[in-house]
C-alpha cells in the first residue's frame, strides 16, 4: 500500500520517555511520506503511545480505541496501532479485545516501526512485544519543540520496585554509547536547539552495561562521566537529566553538576514514601534518612538548587502514621515541585495481589492532604525568586496571553513575561521576577543574551 499523501496522528500518554519515543516514531512516519494531522479523525494512521503506570491512563486508551475501531468499519484502510507500555503489558490480549487493531508494539520496538508497518501493509496483524536489543537510534525525531529536546541515554530498568510495571514493559537496561549520545547532541546544536534533557527510566544506572573506554583511554561508565563528556557540545546552553534513583545518586554526580555551568541546578529524585517500612515493602533500596542526606549534600554544593520528586500515597498496608511520615518529609525538605499519585495496582506486580489494599476513599483523602501541603511548600519555595533576576530560556508564546512569552529558569520554574515570540524564541533572557505563584513566575525582561557559539 502506498503512503502517498497519507496522514498520521499520534496520541501520547505518560512519561517523558513516551514523549521521546513518539517523536522518534513521528520522524520515521514522515520519512515514509506520511504527513501530520492535528485531527485524529482526518488521519489514515492512528498511533496510541500508551502508559500503564496507572489504571486510569490505561482505561483512557480503551475509550479512544473504541471510537477509532468504529471508524475502521466505515474506513477499512485506516491503520490503528497501539504502542508503548499497555501494548507490551497486554500483547495479543489487546487484539482479542479490539480485533480492529493492526499492530501492537512494545516500547523496545519504536525504532523498528517502518519494518513492522510494512508487514501491516502486506496484510498482517502484527504483535511485537518480545524482548529485543534496541536498535541504535538512527531516526530523526519530529521534535515537538525547536528549543529543547529529549535525548535517550538508557532504555529499560533493572529495578524491581513492587508497585512498578516499567521493568516488565520496558525491558532490561540498555545504555547507548557516549559517542552516539554526543553525536545526537551535536546534531541538535547545529539545528539550533538550546537545551537537552538526557532521559532514562533510571538514569543513574547509565553505563553499567557498557564495556570499555574512549579512544583517549577515559572510562565512561557513569552518568557523571557522560556529563563531563557531552558538556562542551557547541550550541547547547543547558543540560538537564531525569529520572534519578536515590539508591545510585552519588556525591561525585552532585559535585559534577556544581562544577559544570551548563548543567541546570534542578534535580528530579523520586522518594515515593517518607516511611522506611513502606520503602522496604516497595523494594526501593534506601531509607528516608539516606534520601535526606542526598538533598542536604545537593544544597551544600548548590544552595539554590530546585528539587522535584514523585510520591505515592495509599500503598498497600500504609498506615495513617506512615503516611504522616511522608507529610513530614515533604514539610521538612520543601520541594519545588512534587508529582503525586494514589497507589494503583498494576498487572504482574507483587503489590497488586497483596491483601492489605486500601480503600479508594482513604487514598483520595491522603492524596488531597498531600497536594495541599505540596502547594503550600511550592509557594514558599517560589518566594525566593521575588525581585531576583533569573535567566529564562524562551520556549513559546503564552497561550492565555499572546502579548507574553514563556520559558523556564535554570531551576525549571515556568516564567511568563511580555515579549514578541518571533524575536525571542530560543533566546536566553534576563528577567526580573515581579510575581510569584506555587509553580510559576511572572517578570519583566532586563536583557537578552545573544549567544554566539564558535564552530571551531
Amino acid at each position: 500500500m502506498t503512503t502517498l499523501s497519507r496522514r498520521y496522528h499520534i496520541t501520547t500518554f505518560g512519561c517523558q520517555m513516551n514523549k521521546a519515543d513518539s517523536e522518534r516514531m513521528a520522524g520515521i512516519l514522515e520519512d515514509m511520506g506520511f504527513e501530520w494531522s492535528e485531527d485524529p479523525n482526518h488521519a489514515d494512521l492512528i498511533l496510541y503511545n500508551t502508559c500503564s503506570i496507572r489504571d486510569n491512563a490505561e482505561q483512557k486508551v480503551y475509550s479512544y480505541l473504541g471510537r477509532q475501531a468504529k471508524r475502521k468499519h466505515e474506513q477499512p484502510d485506516l491503520t490503528i496501532i497501539v504502542a508503548g507500555c499497555v501494548a507490551q503489558q497486554e500483547g495479543e490480549a489487546l487484539l482479542r479485545r479490539v480485533p480492529e487493531l493492526d499492530m501492537v508494539m512494545g516500547p523496545q520496538h519504536a525504532n523498528r516501526l517502518k519494518d513492522l508497518l510494512q508487514q501491516v501493509f502486506d496484510g498482517n496483524q502484527v504483535v511485537a512485544t518480545e524482548p529485543v536489543h534496541i536498535i541504535e537510534d538512527i531516526t530523526k525525531p519530529r521534535r515537538d519543540s525547536t528549543v529543547s529536546a529529549w535525548v535517550n541515554v538508557i532504555y529499560g530498568c533493572n529495578e524491581r520496585c513492587t508497585y512498578c510495571v516499567v521493568p516488565n514493559v520496558r525491558g532490561v537496561e540498555q545504555s547507548r554509547t557516549p559517542q552516539a549520545i554526543r553525536a545526537e547532541m551535536e546534531q541538535l546544536g547545529r539545528l539550533g536547539f538550546k537545551e537537552v534533557t538526557l532521559l532514562g527510566q533510571n538514569i543513574d544506572a547509565y553505563g553499567r552495561d557498557l564495556p570499555g573506554v574512549t579512544p583517549e583511554g577515559r572510562h565512561l561508565h557513569t552518568l557523571t562521566d557522560l556529563l563531563y563528556y557531552v558538556h562542551d557540545v557547541p550550541g547547547i546552553d543547558r543540560i538537564r537529566f531525569a529520572t534519578s534513583h536515590p539508591r545510585y545518586f552519588t556525591q561525585r554526580l552532585i559535585k559534577a553538576c556544581a562544577e559544570l555551568p551548563k548543567v541546570c541546578e534542578h534535580f528530579h529524585i523520586p522518594f515515593q514514601s517518607g516511611d522506611n517500612e513502606v520503602l522496604k515493602r516497595m523494594s526501593r533500596g534506601y531509607t528516608h534518612e539516606k534520601y535526606r542526606r542526598i538533598i542536604d549534600t545537593i544544597r551544600q554544593y548548590m544552595p539554590d538548587a530546585s528539587i522535584s520528586a514523585d510520591a505515592i500515597v495509599g500503598f498497600p498496608g500504609e498506615t495513617e502514621e506512615q503516611f504522616e511520615n511522608t507529610l513530614k518529609l515533604v514539610e521538612e525538605i520543601g520541594f519545588d515541585q512534587l508529582n503525586t499519585a494514589a497507589y494503583s495496582p498494576r498487572p504482574g506486580t507483587p503489590a497488586a495481589i497483596w491483601d492489605e489494599q486500601l480503600s479508594e476513599e482513604t487514598k483520595s483523602d491522603r492524596l488531597q492532604r498531600l497536594n495541599h501541603l505540596v502547594a503550600i511548600k511550592a509557594t514558599e519555595r517560589s518566594g525566593r525568586y521575588m525581585g531576583r533576576v533569573e535567566e529564562v530560556l524562551v520556549e513559546d508564546q503564552n497561550p492565555k496571553d499572546k502579548t507574553q512569552v514563556m520559558g523556564r529558569t535554570q531551576g525549571n520554574r515556568l516564567t511568563f513575561f511580555t515579549g514578541d515570540i518571533n524575536e525571542l524564541k530560543g533566546k536566553l533572557v534576563k528577567v526580573r521576577i515581579t510575581e510569584v505563584r506555587a509553580f510559576s513566575l511572572t517578570g519583566e525582561p532586563v536583557e537578552v543574551r545573544q549567544v554566539v557559539h564558535s564552530l571551531i
